[in-house]
């Protein structure tokens, strides 16, 4: 079943690459994540979006809670899920934690980035979940 963004959604998107568009064509690629994460996070504040990094992300299972240190990267207004990167290759492993991410937290939208690409658009992959 493909899920329909709604306005928020699809507005806080647009601004998502927006903000990577920016920041890629200033920085360019090679430098370390939490230089893109602090730049990226400073486009969104720009913009009067709200966000938070290293989001703690807390493990329900079997009725119990576990802090095993999983981390948000960005949360974009509390609707969006932003997993950045600054690597050659984008690992599968990746995908499935933004999914993941995805469920653990009942959101819909999230995006994997990776900063270390010659155009930025080959570097965004958007992930959206029922």
């Amino acid at each position: 079943m493909h899920y329909t963004l709604n306005e928020k959604e699809e507005f806080l998107c647009k601004e998502i690459v927006d903000c990577a568009f920016r920041v890629h064509r200033e920085l360019g690629g090679g430098l370390l994540e939490k230089v893109y994460e602090a730049c990226f996070c400073h486009e969104l504040a720009k913009k009067e979006i709200p966000y938070k990094r290293q989001v703690s992300l807390p493990i329900y299972y079997d009725g119990l809670y576990f802090d095993e240190g999983l981390r948000i990267d960005v949360l974009v207004d509390e609707a969006i899920i932003c997993e950045l990167k600054a690597v050659d290759t984008v690992n599968k492993l990746w995908e499935a934690q933004v999914l993941s991410h995805l469920k653990m937290t009942n959101l819909h939208v999230g995006f994997l980035i990776n900063f270390n690409t010659a155009l930025i658009k080959d570097g965004i992959r958007r992930y959206c979940v029922e």
